[in-house]
């Protein structure tokens, strides 16, 4: 925990990280995805959902599928998908003072939009903590786990991964991590994703143990806030 404690560099991910799976705010984004698809491609939703997760698990976001093969506007994409209500996000106060008290620079990295990212950051009461946020176009629409999006994200910010953190709820995108010398945090809980495809959902107890985990929590805010005592305590 004290390693931690000295990062020069925090990177959050968002969706089912910085705020809890249970929200169901995601839930909204499906089906915005599902109709989008649908429409797009003049499929009945039951289809749109099939094809919609297909180009998920192998190009790493809908998205990213979606403009492979038929060229879509992703600005037009992001703004119907992230067309949600951010109500059903509760104010954490905790969270926040968690964080403000990590020393370093505090990133948010995400697959989606800064339009997104910014309307969630605001209904948790997480405004002026972080630094910046690095969504999917400032990487080119690449999305995470693929090396070229941590690139973006290191070369945007100068981030060294040996001396930074990246705090994640799937734990395909910190094998990336992992790997490029950062050290990992896997936010997990126990919800069951029914409809998310093997390997691609949210972490659980199940994706506990691996190798390239440093470190799990079921409770983002308690975890900071340990860390935050173990540099006090080394002082």
């Amino acid at each position: 925990m004290e390693k931690l404690f000295h990062a020069t560099d925090w990177v959050f991910d968002l969706d089912n990280t910085l705020y809890p799976p249970e929200s169901d705010l995601f839930a909204q984004i499906q089906v915005k995805m599902n109709t989008y698809v649908a429409n797009f491609l003049g499929l009945p939703l039951d289809k749109a959902r099939e094809v919609q997760k297909k180009y998920y698990v192998e190009h790493g976001t809908t998205l990213n599928g979606l403009m492979l093969h038929h060229n879509i506007d992703p600005h037009d994409y992001l703004h119907q998908v992230h067309d949600i209500d951010y109500s059903y996000l509760e104010d954490n106060s905790e969270l926040r003072a968690n964080i403000i008290s990590l020393p370093g620079r505090k990133i948010v990295f995400t697959n989606g939009s800064k339009q997104h990212a910014e309307s969630a950051i605001k209904a948790l009461g997480l405004e002026n903590v972080f630094h910046d946020l690095v969504d999917i176009v400032a990487t080119d629409f690449i999305p995470k786990p693929q090396k070229q999006a941590f690139d973006a994200l290191i070369k945007a910010h100068n981030i060294d991964p040996n001396t930074s953190v990246m705090v994640e709820d799937l734990s395909k995108n910190l094998q990336t991590a992992h790997d490029m010398g950062f050290a990992t945090v896997l936010v997990w809980s126990d919800k069951i994703w029914h409809d998310e495809p093997k390997g691609h959902s949210p972490a659980g107890p199940s994706d506990l143990g691996q190798a390239h985990i440093h470190h799990a929590t079921n409770n983002l805010s308690e975890f900071l806030k340990v860390v935050v005592k173990s540099g006090k305590l080394e002082d």
